[in-house]
């Protein structure tokens, strides 16, 4: 049996014990400093009652360090790695290969270690690569597909893999966009990504020399991909080999991450129903007082992005924002609700229902449209000629939201039994763990039953992780023992619980390191695109094979006119129908070069590697 995990987003405290509340068995969650989300930075002291809240259940806490470091962060960065062990938490997630080195004492802290997808994470040769150096689990890229996981799995089958499932995309590999950082000077290997991939561009062709240069699209959101949604293949995804699934989101508000979770959690339920072979690797049951519906929460419209192959529906050109759900004749519209659509010229519109009336829907510009033809209306007043309308804002459901939705309880069995000197008390967990506490007490017999008593009592667990199915007394006679005595014997035995570590608990710290493991690369020169920011780092490559290893951009910028910064297994061309693998209408081949241009005047050259099927994009 595989113990597969949801594992979710936590902006902060209050989002991960959310997340743990409706379904997930990990949380990943941003420290203080070096996470590839600077935004969502948490304290220490918040990591540790995370923690707390969160191992009852079984469920992990994992904590993004996966950034690259300079040489002036490495003592912070060892100070905060022993500051997280001494919380508890259960693995780091990290980049910077400076975590590897003996100087920084991972072993000593005892923390498990995941390998970012910051990495590039593509090869069965990486994968086993970072076994070998003690990684755990290997969070993907994104760009894989169904047979390239099941190969990955059946090569090192040791590892457990970590596949994103929901949330947004990056359209280049992971750790391998240096656009932020070249335009911007904020590093998206620093957590720091300006979302230069979601900015309006025109497509460009220029033939010959430069002079015919014809503008094929006009501010066009030509990289900006939809939502990442694969809440139809999970069962394809757990047999493929994935043993995390991740949902994206670090950004993300406390409404998302509880419709997102919970919708996956009743879906992997459902799967484990039918499928023995597969088990969640935590512990309870949520109840959840709202349905769940992926559709209601920020999307830019939903791809599955590569993992049955390459299709035309991966990129969102006409927005980089929230589209939501389609509204149909049947959509029951609420006060408050936000709508949108996109027009003639290719922009996103919204407007938001001042009140629904009967038929009518009162728009907060005073336009008033029939509820039963609301799209056709549209069309009308607003001369569009096709129109898809979206509620982007559902003002019920998020109001549902903002209040407590959801309950998790872990199974427990008592049994109360008597000896010479008092009583014994043991509680038993779902998954079998048990504790036991011995409470000397004077045996007096009772003038009445006491059974219904010590069930009423051992069952009373309120707000504690528990919920108690079952009370066994065996007991010689009838002994009395007052409700507060057996109270406090309740609490003391349940905190004992509460500090219980799983059945089957994973060995501490990471796996031995080899003394060498040569790199997984057809290279020894490591380019700025290895993004080594640190001396340990540099070393580390030079003591396994490198010969040369250049520094990353965010150190010393690479010379030359032209410059490397995206890496993507999407095309434009492909998405737009200008691939040069297909039939084009007119039975001709693209021969000029594409160029995107932003609104300020900056082309960017596109590279189209066919025979790997992958563009870059060049700086100019």
């Amino acid at each position: 049996m595989r113990e597969i995990e949801l594992l979710a987003p936590a902006k902060d405290l209050a989002t991960g014990i959310e997340a743990i509340k409706h379904g997930a068995d990990a949380v990943y969650i941003g420290a203080s400093r070096f996470g590839a989300r600077a935004a969502a930075g948490n304290s220490v002291d918040d990591i540790r009652q995370l923690v707390d809240f969160a191992h009852p259940y079984g469920v992990k806490v994992y904590v993004t360090l996966n950034t690259i470091i300079f040489d002036s962060e490495l003592s912070d960065v060892q100070r905060l790695v022993e500051q997280l062990a001494d919380v508890g938490v259960d693995a780091i997630i990290v980049q910077d290969m400076a975590l590897l080195n003996s100087k920084l004492k991972i072993k000593k802290a005892k923390l498990r270690l995941h390998a970012s997808t910051q990495m590039d994470n593509r090869t069965a040769e990486k994968v086993a690569w970072l076994r070998d150096l003690g990684f755990r689990q290997v969070v993907l890229a994104r760009e894989l597909t169904l047979d390239e996981i099941r190969d990955i799995h059946e090569r090192v089958p040791d590892v457990r893999l970590e596949v994103f499932v929901h949330g947004a995309i990056c359209v280049s590999y992971n750790g391998q966009c240096y656009a932020s950082q070249h335009l911007f000077k904020r590093s998206a290997n620093r957590g720091e990504c300006a979302q230069f991939c979601r900015m309006p561009f025109d497509l460009i062709e220029v033939r010959g020399d430069g002079a015919e240069e014809k503008v094929l699209m006009r501010q066009k959101h030509l990289l900006s991909l939809r939502d990442m949604n694969r809440s139809n293949e999970l069962e394809a995804l757990l047999d493929a080999g994935a043993s995390s699934l991740k949902i994206e989101g670090r950004l993300k508000d406390v409404a998302y991450v509880k419709n997102v979770v919970a919708y996956y959690r009743q879906r992997l339920d459902e799967i484990f129903s039918r499928r023995k072979e597969y088990c969640r690797s935590s512990l309870g049951k949520e109840t959840v007082t709202f349905s769940p519906n992926l559709a209601k929460s920020f999307n830019r419209l939903a791809t599955n992005y590569f993992l049955n192959g390459r299709t035309r529906d991966m990129a969102n050109i006409y927005t980089p924002k929230s589209m939501g759900e389609p509204v149909g004749e049947d959509t029951e519209l609420h006060n408050g609700d936000g709508l949108c659509y996109i027009n003639e010229e290719g922009q996103l519109e919204g407007f938001r229902v001042n009140r629904v009336e009967g038929k009518k829907i009162y728009l907060s510009n005073g336009n008033i449209l029939p509820l039963t033809s609301c799209s056709s209306s549209l069309r009308k007043r607003f001369a569009i000629t096709h129109l898809s309308l979206y509620r982007n804002y559902d003002h019920q459901f998020e109001q549902q939201l903002a209040k407590p939705t959801a309950t998790r309880k872990v199974s427990v069995r008592w049994h109360l039994r008597d000896v010479e000197d008092g009583f014994v008390l043991r509680l038993i967990r779902e998954d079998g763990v048990e504790v036991e506490q011995h409470f000397p007490y004077t045996h007096e017999v009772a003038r009445s039953s006491q059974r219904e008593q010590i069930e009423r009592q051992l069952s009373r667990l309120g707000d504690t992780p528990y919920e108690s199915v079952e009370v066994e007394v065996e007991m010689t006679d009838n002994w009395f023992i007052p409700g507060s005595v057996l109270a406090d014997w309740r609490r003391k035995t349940v905190e004992r619980m509460m500090d219980a570590k799983p059945q089957k608990e994973e060995s501490e710290g990471p796996a031995p390191v080899a003394n060498f493991s040569p790199l997984p690369f057809a290279i020894s020169h490591i380019q700025y695109l290895g993004n080594v920011a640190n001396k340990v780092a540099r070393q580390f490559y030079l003591d396994h094979g490198a010969t040369k290893v250049d520094w990353a951009m965010e150190v010393e910028h690479p010379k030359g006119e032209e410059h490397l910064l995206m890496t993507c297994r999407y095309c434009i061309r492909y998405e737009l129908g200008m691939c040069n693998k297909l039939k084009m209408e007119d039975g001709k081949l693209n021969s000029g070069t594409l160029f995107l241009r932003l609104a300020d005047g900056r082309r960017f050259r596109l590279h189209f590697d066919c025979k790997n099927c992958q563009m870059r994009v060049y700086s100019v």
